[in-house]
């Protein structure tokens, strides 16, 4: 049996684009906001969620993790 349920994750490359499919449930409308599509069911559950500029938007996030890790350890460490 198949299990529906699975996350699946993948890049293109070429587009830059991360793509994370949440169900495989069948696609009726998308919603783009900034570099990130959502595409929905006919019942607004999510499906799945594109990030255009993948590279620049996981850097971001690194910088942003790393800053953050900074931040937790200067807290920790400040009298």
């Amino acid at each position: 049996m198949k299990n529906k349920n699975k996350v699946k994750l993948s890049y293109e490359p070429e587009a830059d684009v991360l793509m994370w499919e949440i169900t495989d449930k069948p696609i009726d409308y998308a919603k783009e906001i900034g570099n990130v599509i959502v595409h929905f069911t006919k019942n607004n559950t999510p499906v799945l969620i594109e990030i255009l500029e993948a590279s620049k938007f996981l850097t971001g996030v690194k910088n942003l993790v790393e800053k953050t890790q900074i931040s937790i350890k200067e807290t920790i460490l400040t009298p």
